[in-house]
């Protein structure tokens, strides 16, 4: 089904008010007549079910016909500062960071980066990389459109992230998986995480000293180097599955107890593949 996001200012009592440019896609690209239902989300973790009552070259009304509890945020904002890359690699990291929960993504100057955009090009960049998220939103079933924020440098990516409880970066000198593992174990639901996350060339030395200097805990994510395009989504897949092992732990216990065994030997068989690709 069709999901659209709207301000909850556009919703009023049991209905809501579909402005821009989703409604010409609602009415000439899509196709759709009234009497069709779509989902509205409000970007503030409310999802409604509704149905088309009329539409307008301006509006689409709908009326509201259930409104849904959503849990597809994640427990944490999780904030990606990401080196600008080369090419179009920029619009495949937003869009599978939003995929996978990203709160924020903050386009980064770094030193070592090849991309240099000037204010009028980053302007368009950033414009095209915001539709992306939204897109993405939509179609991963986002409850929040995540923000695509201006081009900062990397001074103000610090600046920016001090705010933060946790920032994290992925860095081919860290310490081993041990204590990678340690570190992503310490992160609690609720914090704020911050990621920064290099270009192709990778931080220079004094940059990483920089970010550890302001807060930012070393990381590996094992004995290869990534790609720019796959170090960030990596680092999120991987507070993704650490949120969610949470979420395991609570549903055994509530489970029953022959219920609750069958699930756990499950859980022990992923566990075990999952250390012999470490191993790898």
């Amino acid at each position: 089904m069709h999901q659209f996001f709207v301000t909850p200012m556009q919703v009023k009592e049991d209905h809501i008010y579909i402005e821009g440019l989703d409604v010409n896609h609602i009415k000439n690209v899509l196709r759709m007549k009234v009497g069709e239902a779509l989902k509205v989300s409000d970007g503030n973790n409310r999802k409604y079910l509704c149905e088309i009552e009329s539409m307008t070259a301006q509006q689409v009304c709908v009326r509201i016909v259930e409104e849904q509890q959503v849990d597809t945020e994640l427990p944490s904002k999780i904030y990606l500062f990401q080196g600008l890359p080369k090419s179009d690699k920029m619009e495949l990291i937003v869009q599978k960071a939003v995929e996978l929960g990203a709160y924020e993504i903050i386009p980064v100057a770094t030193k070592r980066a090849v991309v240099k955009l000037d204010e009028k090009k980053a302007l368009k960049k950033v414009e095209r990389w915001r539709g992306i998220a939204e897109s993405g939103a939509k179609q991963s079933g986002r409850s929040v459109i995540p923000k695509v924020t201006n081009v900062m440098s990397y001074k103000d990516a610090l600046t920016y992230a001090r705010g933060l409880d946790i920032l994290l970066i992925p860095y081919e000198l860290a310490e081993g998986m041990k204590e990678t593992k340690q570190v992503i174990e310490e992160i609690k639901r609720g914090q704020s995480v911050g990621i920064f996350i290099g270009p192709e060339g990778g931080f220079e030395t004094q940059e990483v000293e920089d970010a550890i200097a302001n807060g930012a805990r070393a990381i590996t994510l094992g004995k290869r180097i990534l790609r720019t395009e796959t170090a960030g989504l990596t680092t999120l897949s991987i507070l993704m599955y650490h949120w969610k092992s949470d979420d395991i732990t609570y549903i055994v216990r509530k489970k029953n107890r022959r219920r609750s065994w069958k699930f756990i030997w499950t859980i022990l068989q992923l566990q075990n593949v999952m250390r012999v690709s470490e191993r790898l």
